[in-house]
Order: structure tokens, then sequence, then C-alpha cells
């Protein structure tokens, strides 16, 4: 069970780590620090030491060791912000790469400097535990959590529950095959909770307490599938149990024979979604549930140990705001698209774009996050938020304050008026690092990026979602963008498929279509500035691209794509 401390301390936004955690990092660090000098010395081979690094989120890639940290539900607080400068700055070469999993990689690192670096993250209650391997990797949650208007419960603190519970469980350390978890606060879906092993999305039950929808066996990767919801009004109090009664028919059943069928969608596809459900059920109801019940007052407890912002009276926030935006037309159109409507009157959240037009997404120096540490602490009382789809979130900003966030962001890198169009690019590092990747997606991100950085082109098209994946693995979520782009290898050469269809978010969540055969880099682009053009001349008055794509179907943008030059 979640463990409280009887007198917390109490921090805005982040989870406030006690003696346990603290005791355990430190063992954790000490263990690993042990296992590497024997790596070193030779003493273990390296298919003796892979698990033990991969436990410790250490990957061996194309060029370096690459450590992925643990950043739970993507929040973090000014302090640690600066720790992970610190490492960029004097471990790797200068830059963080922001995941998916609302983690952060660095892809320069030195085997010899892992134990040092585990350690500088302990002292910021930080680590890189179950960032890899076979067991449940990090909870990833609704980015404006706590935060959001539309909220229904605060899911920070059911995924630190989900934390807790998951670290070390004795049971489902070595699953067969990773496992993904993500949980929304609200109804609107901003987490993709059907395209993950498990998806929790809250909304409010007949009582007028939050119950969860649960959707099961959810996934991108070779054999793409969406969630099969399980149940729609799970009590809060039965969350650890339903949970553990999902992981146990998983552990019991799930394919360790073959990696590629090992994941639960396979499973739950194997047997049919009622045989499942089934299962499910009969193990849940055999347990003794007590043990496993959520009692409200724990729930608080570990709710207190966030903290709560001391929000100033707003006054005219608002006025001065408006007026800002008439003035400058720039800064009427970052506000208009980065941010986020909050509870509190006279605040919002703000979504820092790490994706400047012809950069690198995700990727932030240290000299950024130094910056991003500092609004933080001046504007945000402190914390910060990693989103999935690779940017960062000042959760508490007052409106009269954002002209000068934006000001300081723009001057910096970061002040790119794009979340949720066309260059807000997903894109995993490919095969510029990893070993498994068929082809690059950062040049192509960035010549995409490049091509359709205008920022009224980018208006004109509106929403539209665009990821990129190295290889069929599908980090950088393909399978679910307006546009996807797959890397492949056609006849030893790098090449490019185009997705086109896919959706994460919410009832409508879709897996993209295949238009066609693989093109080079260059032709990829091109194709899909014709896609663009094909849906800005047979859109209708107010349709966005996906549902002009819906609408028309691919043949005539699989026409476009492939029109002779």
């Amino acid at each position: 069970m979640p463990h409280v401390m009887t007198q917390p301390a109490l921090p805005v936004g982040h989870y406030a780590y006690d003696s346990v955690d603290r005791t355990f990092l430190k063992q954790r660090v000490a263990q690993f620090k042990d296992q590497v000098e024997r790596r070193l010395s030779g003493a273990l081979t390296e298919e003796e030491f892979k698990p033990l690094r991969l436990m410790n989120g250490l990957y061996l890639q194309l060029h370096a060791y690459m450590l992925r940290v643990a950043i739970p539900y993507g929040v973090l607080d000014a302090a640690q912000m600066r720790t992970l400068a610190h490492i960029a700055r004097t471990y790797d070469r200068d830059y963080g790469h922001f995941t998916t999993r609302q983690n952060i990689q660095f892809n320069w690192i030195r085997l010899e400097d892992t134990p040092e670096i585990l350690t500088v993250l302990a002292e910021a209650d930080m680590h890189a535990i179950q960032t890899s391997g076979n067991c449940i990797r990090n909870v990833t949650a609704d980015q404006f959590a706590g935060a959001a208007a539309d909220e229904v419960l605060d899911p920070r603190v059911y995924a630190e529950i989900l934390r807790q519970w998951s670290t070390l469980h004795p049971e489902f350390t070595f699953l067969p095959r990773k496992f993904k978890i993500a949980i929304s606060g609200s109804k609107q879906d901003r987490v993709a909770a059907r395209f993950h092993d498990i998806g929790l999305i809250a909304r409010e039950g007949e009582n007028g307490r939050p119950v969860f929808e649960v959707f099961v066996g959810g996934g991108l990767g070779r054999t793409p599938a969406i969630g099969t919801r399980l149940r729609d009004d799970l009590p809060e109090e039965d969350l650890i149990a339903y949970l553990e009664a999902i992981l146990r028919v998983y552990n019991a059943h799930g394919r360790r024979d073959n990696i590629y069928k090992a994941r639960i969608k396979i499973l739950v596809q194997a047997l049919g979604a009622e045989e499942f459900f089934n299962q499910v059920n009969a193990e849940f109801s055999a347990m003794d549930r007590a043990r496993y019940r959520l009692p409200e007052a724990t729930v608080e407890a570990i709710r207190a140990r966030f903290g709560t912002p001391d929000f100033a009276p707003a006054g005219d926030a608002a006025e001065k705001l408006n007026a800002q935006r008439k003035a400058d037309q720039v800064f009427d159109a970052w506000v208009a698209t980065n941010t986020h409507a909050h509870k509190q009157p006279g605040y919002c959240s703000v979504t820092v774009s790490c994706k400047p037009t012809g950069g690198i997404p995700g990727d932030v120096t240290s000299a950024q996050m130094d910056l991003l540490a500092d609004l933080a602490e001046r504007y945000s009382f402190g914390e910060l938020r990693i989103t999935h789809l690779q940017n960062v979130v000042l959760g508490h900003v007052r409106q009269d304050a954002l002209y000068e966030v934006w000001q300081a962001l723009a001057q910096n890198g970061l002040g790119t008026a794009n979340i949720g169009f066309m260059t807000d690019i997903i894109a995993c590092p490919g095969l510029d690092y990893c070993a498994l990747a068929n082809a690059r997606s950062i040049p192509i991100a960035q010549k995409l990026s490049a091509r359709f950085g205008s920022a009224d082109l980018q208006r004109k098209i509106g929403p539209l979602r665009l990821n990129i994946s190295g290889c069929i693995n599908a980090c950088g979520h393909h399978h679910a963008g307006h546009i996807g782009i797959l890397g492949v290898d056609k006849r030893g050469e790098e090449a490019f498929q185009i997705t086109l269809g896919g959706s994460s978010g919410g009832e409508d969540a879709s897996i993209g279509q295949i238009l066609g055969s693989a093109m080079s880099e260059d032709e990829t682009v091109d194709a899909i500035a014709r896609i663009i053009d094909t849906y800005l001349s047979r859109r209708t008055a107010g349709e966005r691209f996906i549902e002009t794509c819906r609408r028309l179907g691919t043949a005539p943008f699989k026409d476009a794509a492939y029109a002779p030059a």
C-alpha cells in the first residue's frame, strides 16, 4: 500500500519524498555502482550486465550509452529541472530529449559516469528505475493535472499511488513485456488512454464521486490496437485491486516465447474481449479486496503531499491580458495556441513548445532548462510538467504575467506558437541514435518543420497531429497521427511510409492507414505538401484535417501523394 508521512512536507506540484524514498534510492545507487565497477573490470560480461543496466534505465545505443531518467507522471520542480540541466552540461552534450512517456533521455553518457549521475539524481529525489525492462513503466498523466478547468479528479494523486504500488512489485518486475499505463483526470482524453496497455479516464459517477473508465489492450508497434473498455464505473477505492487483477491475468497467460506477441494487446485478442473480461473479474472477485482498498484518508494524505498553490487574487489580470493581446498580434497568436483554461480565475496553464521551426522535437538545452526552472519559480509556484507530446507546461501562470513569460521564452528559442499545429511534431530519436531504427526521424522532422514553419500557414491549416517513428516499434506514435511517417529499410536505403487518419484522443481514436509504397526523405516531404494542398482545396467551412480525411477517405490524398512530379 502507498506510504504517507505523519507531517508531510508541502511542495507545490510534485510529490514530496520522505526518508523511506530517499533510503531506497541510496541503496539502489550503491547496488548499481558495484555492478558498473564489475562490468568495467570484466567481472561481468555485457550479456550479464544488460538486464542490470536496463533495470536502471541505461541503454547501449549506436554511439554511446543512453540514460532515461524517470519523471513520474511528468511532474518536477525547478530544482529538479536544474539538476537535469547540470547533467546535460556535465555528462552529456549540453541537452536532453523529452520523451512520449514524460521522461528525459541523455544520449551521450559514459558508463563510468552513471553511478555519479544516479547519485546526483537521488539527491534531487529523482532516479531512472523502471524506465526500461519488462515491468510497469512510468505512469503518464494529463499535463494539466491539478489545474484544468474540466478536471474531475487530480490524476497526479492516482498516478503516484500507482507508482508506489508498481515499483519493485514482486509479481510484476518480470512481466512478459513492458507495460504502460496512462491516466486522464478529465473525461476529455489528453493522454491517449486507448493506446495504452491500461488506460484510465476519470468521469463523474452516479453518486457524484469520480469513477474510472478502464481500457485494456491498446498499443502501437507492429500490431497497433485500440484498447477494449473493460469497465466504465470503477470506484477509486478499487483501483489498485482491479489493476492487480488485470496484471495477474496478463502475467499468467502472456506469451514469453515470442517478443513480438508478448504485449497484453495480443493476449486480449487471443482470448477475446469477453473471456479476458471474465478472467479479470474472476481474479478480482477472488481477491481479499479489503487489503487493496484505497481508504479516503490515504488518498487525501497523498494529495496533501503535492501541496496547493497559494493563488493571489487575480484582480484585473484578465483585463490586462486582453489589452496586451490587442496590442501585439504575435503574442495574441501565442496565447491562443499555447495556453489552457485553468480552474482558478485569472490564471492559465502555459504549454512551452519544444519544437522551434527547423528544430529537433523534444530537445532542450541546459540553458533552456535553467530558464524554464527560473520561469517556474517566478511565475508558476516552482513546478513544471513534461507532456507526452514532448513539450513543457507551466501549470499556474497569472494571466497578467503571460506577456513577460512569452517574451522570455521567445528570446530563448521556446516561444513558438504551434501547439496542436503541424510543426508540433512528435518524433523519436531514430537512426541518429537508436540501434533498432531503420531511418532517421530527426532530419525529416526538421525539413517538415521548416517547410510548414510559417505561422500564417499553420493557422490556415488548423489543428493537425504529425508523428514520426524511425521503425515499426512506433516510439513516435506514427499510427496515432493524423499524418504519420514510418521509417523503413527499402533495399538498404532509408525510406518512409505515410499513414493517414490516425487519432489518439477520445471516442474517435483511430489507427492511421498506410497510403502506399515508401519514398525517399525529400519525396515524402513533397508528398505531404501535396496532401496538405488537397485538404485545403477540398475541406468544407470549419472542417479540420482529420474530419476531411474521414469524409473523403484516403483515395484523393493517395492520388496527390503519388502524383508525378
